[in-house]
């Protein structure tokens, strides 16, 4: 039976793995030309890891736009409506000072502090959405597919489904040789793997 359709034994049950083929390309212009092709031929993309950002390759991907923006208008809108509040109640209820003669209700003297406020929420809630949407959290161990991602190389992650035929993993293959990829990995959850 061959690697990619190994099939595992625990407590008397049967399990079956998904497979994943990495392909990798040289520069950002094959990418994106291998992206079309792969997605005009219906294959799976499931992620696409490269050195720097690829113009364009949110939409070849049909990715939308990222709430994180929202996140930080609405944390933005509440700092300042909590910076305002705040100096409002200081001024005129909690500790009220006479300074220079001006009014308790000095709004142009909060602006530095309400502006200040909404900045600081703002990029709080848009770090901590960023690290929620992206799944990373202390401790956690990165999944590092090859060092040279961060390098120079670019690679698709792409979906065999879960215990392939040879014939899909062929197909799957030609699809990838065809799209320009320079080298082709089929990858098992067991670590399985094979060099195309």
């Amino acid at each position: 039976m061959p690697a990619t359709q190994k099939m595992t034994s625990f407590n008397n049950t049967t399990m079956t793995q998904a497979t994943y083929i990495k392909a990798y390309y040289r520069d950002a212009d094959a990418l994106k030309r291998g992206l079309e092709h792969l997605k005009a031929n219906g294959v799976e993309i499931l992620d696409v890891l490269t050195p720097f950002p690829v113009h364009g390759l949110d939409r070849i991907l049909g990715y939308r736009r990222s709430w994180i923006g929202r996140v930080g208008f609405i944390a933005g809108a509440v700092g300042a409506i909590t910076g305002f509040y705040f100096q409002t109640w200081i001024f005129t209820k909690s500790y009220p000072l006479n300074i220079g003669g001006k009014p308790f209700l000095s709004v142009p003297s909060f602006v530095p502090v309400t502006f200040e406020l909404s900045v600081l929420f703002a990029a709080f809630a848009m770090v901590i959405a960023f690290l929620i949407r992206s799944k990373l959290s202390p401790g956690q161990a990165p999944i590092i597919h090859n060092e040279r991602i961060t390098d120079d190389l670019f690679m698709v992650l792409a979906g065999a489904g879960v215990n392939p035929t040879e014939a899909t993993l062929a197909d799957l293959i030609g699809f990838f040789k065809d799209s320009g990829a320079e080298g082709i990995l089929v990858k098992d959850d067991l670590n399985t793997a094979k060099n195309y």
